[in-house]
């Protein structure tokens, strides 16, 4: 079954603890966005629970599919695809997705769709501003994920670097809960650096051997911890700002750093930062600023399409469907998936 060139397209999104549903029109604009965050079930236990998260989606995605259509001012029949997050992620979160996913493309008799969460991350680049070049070196910085990927023109994603051991955004989660911080750590750390000095507190910045590209983050979080044993409750409580200040700017200082030296490795002129990560305001400010100096286009998502939502989906979604990917109702859920294969046969594949 081949959808029109120009479809309506539905998009899910469970794979970790936020359960959202989008529709975007045949153009890509984005008709309505829905998220509902689990972050009240989570926070007390330091960060997420699978099984809390999966009965939380079979709660929500209904609803919040239903919100979606409304929001957009559509019907059921109005769709004219889904697309659904297929993996990476928790299993049973995934699960929950795909198999609502299934059953509303079956009772529709309408395509679907599955895609990988990278691939959507990636989508989000595009989704305000359609004409930034498909050609460019992306870079995923999230909770789970820190990889960086030439893309080409035809869909293509050149693996250049990826994370040996903690992404930046669990880094970022573990160190605001060694702070007394709280739960989630990204925009706590943020908020917290505000007010203190980046230069007070020196942390490592780490440099990976094994890869010229790669990135290590689990040093910089062993160094906290010891810098924190070697201080008094009071003295963090006063210190806080100034040691989130550091910390943020150790794990910045090596994400522009890897990402700019794989810009000129790749000989390309753009570059998109994308994931919850890229939500950072000090990323957000040192790329505005170095991309800026070197000449490099940059592309920054909108802040509501930085952290896991079902936009991104729906503009992977209707990249695939142009590519003429489509899924069947034997698909299943992949938690370890990664990216698709695609024109070239170019995945995942690390440039030498």
């Amino acid at each position: 079954m081949k959808p029109p060139a120009s479809t309506t397209i539905l998009g899910i999104e469970t794979s970790c603890d936020e359960t959202a549903a989008a529709v975007l029109d045949g153009e890509g604009h984005v008709l309505a966005n829905v998220i509902s965050s689990q972050q009240t079930v989570h926070e007390r236990f330091g960060g997420v629970v699978p099984e809390l998260a999966s009965r939380a989606h079979i709660q929500n995605v209904d609803h919040v599919t239903r919100q979606a259509l409304d929001a957009a001012g559509l019907t059921w029949q109005d769709l004219g695809a889904i697309a659904v997050t297929q993996g990476p992620g928790l299993a049973g979160a995934l699960l929950v997705g795909i198999s609502y996913a299934k059953s509303l493309a079956y009772a529709l008799g309408i395509p679907l769709v599955g895609v990988s969460h990278l691939e959507g991350h990636i989508a989000s680049a595009w989704i305000d501003r359609p004409s930034f070049p498909r050609t460019c070196v992306v870079l995923i910085a999230s909770g789970g994920h820190t990889h960086l990927f030439h893309a080409t023109e035809h869909g293509g994603f050149h693996l250049m670097g990826r994370t040996i051991d903690d992404a930046a955004g669990e880094a970022f989660d573990k160190g605001a809960q060694m702070l007394g911080l709280g739960y989630p750590g990204g925009p706590l750390i943020d908020a917290a650096a505000r007010k203190g000095s980046p230069a007070a507190v020196r942390f490592p910045r780490s440099r990976v051997r094994t890869g010229q590209l790669d990135f290590s983050f689990s040093g910089l979080k062993t160094a906290l911890l010891y810098h924190l044993q070697r201080m008094d409750q009071e003295a963090i409580v006063r210190q806080q700002a100034d040691l989130a200040a550091g910390y943020q700017e150790a794990i910045v200082d090596v994400l522009v750093r890897q990402t700019f030296a794989a810009v000129r490795q790749a000989g390309v002129s753009a570059l998109a930062v994308v994931g919850g990560v890229s939500a950072n305001s000090r990323l957000r400010a040192r790329l505005t600023e170095r991309a800026a100096g070197e000449g490099i286009e940059l592309g920054l998502p909108a802040l509501s399409y930085c952290t896991d939502n079902a936009a991104m989906i729906a503009a992977a979604g209707q990249r695939a469907l142009e590519q003429g990917r489509l899924a069947s109702f034997e698909c299943e859920a992949m938690p370890n998936y990664a990216l698709p294969a695609s024109s070239g046969g170019e995945t995942m594949r690390r440039r030498s």
